[in-house]
């Protein structure tokens, strides 16, 4: 019944002589008010007649929530209590600090979110942060996101202090697919070194063959172009001089 109204729902609901029951609503901005985005039991699981089945649909509108203040935090703590409470990064902004990835405020759109004003925002409303960084802070090294999906690989360059860059798909995906499509390349590389706020650009597939197949050389790569400790420390002495 998932993409169906609750009218047509009820139609094959009755020739079934099944009971559907609301339990919870969730907001999709790319799917129609009030259609259903998931049930229980699935689709094709044999059922007895007059057997519940439980429905999530699809809000008219988003609910809204108080968005926490995370200032003061660290990056990593302020990403958890954002994500928590249905929020995301929008993204970082780095300026001069006494340290490095400690959050120094927070805005949406511009308007900036100060402690205590229980400011309310649509969940899923993304927050910028002015996150600090010492003069002499080592570049954070790129994560491999191979692999991920798009939101999974948001939360993991954040995580280091990376923001998302450029987004491509490989191709045309249905509406219900790119939740789910994966990331199969991504530039600068995993475990190369980039600066604080820096983006990483990405394209996005919905084959699995592809995708798999992307990771693993991606990995092959990173072996075979990673430095050896003593590589790095010549590196370092050569700067010196």
């Amino acid at each position: 019944m998932v993409g169906l109204s609750i009218p047509e729902a009820r139609e094959r609901a009755q020739a079934a002589k099944l009971e559907l029951i609301v339990i919870d609503s969730l907001y999709i901005p790319r799917q129609l008010p009030g259609t259903i985005i998931d049930q229980s039991p699935k689709a094709n699981m044999g059922v007895k007649s007059g057997r519940k089945v439980f429905l999530t649909i699809n809000a008219s509108r988003p609910k809204t929530d108080v968005v926490p203040y995370v200032a003061g935090f660290s990056l990593r703590q302020a990403k958890n209590k954002l994500e928590s409470k249905g929020f995301e990064i929008a993204e970082l902004i780095y300026s001069t600090d006494v340290a490095t990835n400690n959050v120094i405020s927070q805005n949406i759109r511009g308007k900036n979110i100060a402690q205590g004003s229980n400011f309310e925002a649509e969940l899923g409303t993304a927050v910028t942060l002015v996150v600090g960084r010492e003069s002499d802070a080592p570049l954070p090294m790129v994560p491999k996101i191979v692999g991920l999906t798009l939101r999974e690989a948001k939360s993991r360059l954040w995580e280091v202090g990376l923001n998302m860059g450029e987004i491509k798909y490989d191709y045309e995906l249905k509406e219900d697919e790119y939740d789910i499509a994966k990331i199969y390349s991504q530039s600068p590389a995993q475990e190369s070194r980039a600066d604080y706020g820096s983006r990483v650009a990405v394209r996005l597939s919905g084959s699995i063959d592809k995708v798999t197949k992307a990771s693993a050389e991606a990995d092959a790569k990173a072996r075979y172009t990673k430095p050896t400790e003593q590589q790095e420390e010549i590196e370092e002495i050569e700067e010196i001089e």
